[in-house]
């Protein structure tokens, strides 16, 4: 009885024995695979292309003065008239003319102490081309001083008056720009995995960067660049 006592206690502990031997290779085994994909290498790849904006907002604006209320709207409908019938003589549609209503400005009411008034009225008028003909807008703009000979007034100074170039097409560029970032990701990932002496694994995360456009230059502000850069983390294995 105790003979076989002592025998069942000697198989139990080879069993236990084993057992805890294959537990501990597997759990090696995983802690060993763990490691190996815990190493990883984030990479970023940039796209950047250059593309002619679609849509030209042009402001033109121009002042007019007077001591006559009515004299002053006088001189606008007649410089109005003017500037519409340059543009259509230059090739702008007269869909894409937009007249505001002016701005009359009376500097008497504004009047503080002593100050010296040589004109009651100051006027402000803005007349806006929307276009898509980008070329020709900035053909006629160029010529646009035929008209001061003529006695117009321009003003082109401040923020409201500058020429505006949009973009509009960027849906379709992104899919191309975002493949282009995502391969030059790659391919630094690869390089950095040769030089590791290691091989690149799947991908463990990806962001994509925001889009941005600019001008390419204050020279040609109808040149827009776009620009994105897309960061991807790849898993390194041996």
């Amino acid at each position: 009885m105790q003979q076989n006592s002592k025998t069942s206690f000697l198989i139990l502990g080879i069993f236990i024995f084993l057992g805890l031997s294959t537990l501990g290779y597997f759990f090696k085994s995983a802690i060993v695979e763990y490691k190996q994909f815990d190493r990883t290498v984030k990479v970023k790849g940039l796209s950047e292309k250059e593309y002619k904006a679609d849509i030209v907002i042009w402001p033109i604006t121009y002042t007019e003065v007077s001591n006559n209320l009515e004299d002053i709207y006088n001189s606008i409908d007649k410089n109005n008239e003017k500037i519409d019938n340059f543009l259509l003589s230059n090739g702008i549609e007269k869909s894409e003319i937009t007249f505001s209503a002016p701005e009359i400005t009376d500097k008497v009411a504004q009047q503080y102490g002593n100050e010296k008034i040589n004109y009651r009225y100051n006027a402000r008028q803005t007349i806006t081309v929307y276009s898509k003909n980008i070329d020709g807008v900035r053909a006629v703009k160029s010529s646009l001083s035929k008209l001061g000979k003529q006695g117009i007034v321009f003003s082109g100074d401040n923020y409201g008056s500058r020429t505006e170039y949009i973009f509009t097409k960027l849906n379709e560029v992104k899919p191309k720009m975002i493949e282009e970032a995502t391969k030059k990701a790659r391919e630094v990932a690869q390089k950095f995995a040769f030089d590791s002496k290691s091989k690149l694994g799947k991908i463990k995360s990806a962001s994509q960067g925001q889009f941005s456009i600019s001008q390419r230059d204050k020279n040609n502000p109808q040149i827009k660049k776009i620009r994105v850069v897309s960061t991807v983390e790849y898993y390194l294995t041996d």
